[in-house]
């Protein structure tokens, strides 16, 4: 398998087309999620993101609508496989074949594909034994069928049992029992891991200990200093640990993609408009930066597109960038 990925012309392909496009990065993507009632019809969200200068979409399942309206958009997708079909599309080939010709397939190349994302946040736990599997028949399906998109699976960082300082982040010994195989996987492939990052919820978790500025890119100094590495920024801190966790498994050379990260604008503590616009903005601006442990452009997503009003209350419902009537919640340029 690993032979496979690594020298077939398919794979060599792909694998020139991602690094061609991480070294072009200059933006930012954005999650579109569909939990709620009031939402504008897929073709107004498309006109939407284009309006808008996003560069890049991420769905968490493959609506069919939703292929539909980006199909000749040109904006880059990432989408989701759906955690009720983990199981099928592990143990059998024939079902990953089947999802990837009615869910790619039948919209390549006019949609742009960038990643399949086996399982999100489903490592550690009940779904984990399949995401492995998955992704090696979904991947295999993909190669069969011509189409030239990498899959990966997207995790919280509650996978970390160590993340401070950066240099000391590592695996729970239970999630490293999937990690590690799924990363030297990735590695063989070219594919990135994928990686939700919220410096919302560790600052909202840990006032006490974590100053509001550092966790919104408004630090004027470097706050924590870790050997050769100063962190100003929550952000690069919880990065790099998933970093320093990735290359004691095997995966130095593994790329990561920020596939979520916001600030809601109401609905808790610090969940206010002012620090969501804070964040994303400079969000926005300081992925082109990187890290100080990999300073190189990232690729990451902002959570999320629009107020959701069927999803739990609180903070949950109110990540959006824009109110479902298409209205911005708060000023915010993607240029």
């Amino acid at each position: 398998m690993a032979d496979r990925l690594v020298y077939s012309p398919l794979r060599i392909a792909l694998l020139i087309s991602v690094l061609a496009f991480l070294s072009s990065v200059q933006g930012i993507g954005v999650n579109y999620g569909l939990v709620g009632d009031n939402l504008p019809q897929p073709s107004a969200v498309v006109d939407l993101y284009k309006s808008n200068n996003i560069d890049g979409m991420r769905i968490f399942n493959p609506n069919h609508d939703v292929l539909e309206a980006l199909r000749g958009s040109n904006i880059p997708l990432i989408v989701g496989v759906e955690h009720k079909d983990l199981q099928s599309l592990a143990s059998d080939a024939y079902a990953a074949n089947d999802w990837v010709q009615t869910n790619i397939a039948a919209y390549s190349p006019g949609v742009p594909f960038r990643y399949i994302v086996i399982g999100n946040e489903v490592i550690p736990g009940d779904l984990a034994q399949y995401v492995l599997p998955a992704m090696q028949n979904v991947q295999t399906a993909l190669d069969s069928a011509g189409v030239q998109v990498n899959v990966s699976t997207s995790v919280a960082l509650s996978v970390l049992g160590s993340s401070y300082p950066p240099s000391a982040g590592a695996f729970t010994p239970e999630a490293q029992t999937y990690m590690e195989p799924i990363i030297q996987f990735l590695a063989s492939g070219g594919s990135p891991l994928l990686v939700n990052v919220y410096p919302y919820f560790a600052y909202r978790d840990n006032p006490a200990q974590i100053a509001l500025s550092y966790a919104l890119f408004t630090s004027e100094g470097v706050v924590v200093t870790d050997g050769a590495y100063g962190y100003k920024n929550l952000f690069d801190a919880m990065l790099d640990a998933t970093h320093a966790a990735m290359e004691k498994v095997g995966g130095a050379d593994v790329a990561v993609v920020v596939t979520e990260s916001g600030w809601p604008s109401d609905g808790g503590f610090a969940a206010n408009i002012s620090n969501a616009q804070t964040y994303n903005q400079n969000l926005i601006n300081h992925v082109g930066e990187g890290t100080p442990r990999r300073p190189a452009p990232i690729e990451a997503y902002i959570f999320a597109m629009f107020n959701e009003n069927q999803k739990e209350a609180g903070t949950e419902r109110n990540f959006g960038l824009f109110y479902p009537d298409e209205q911005p919640v708060y000023p915010i340029s993607f240029v």
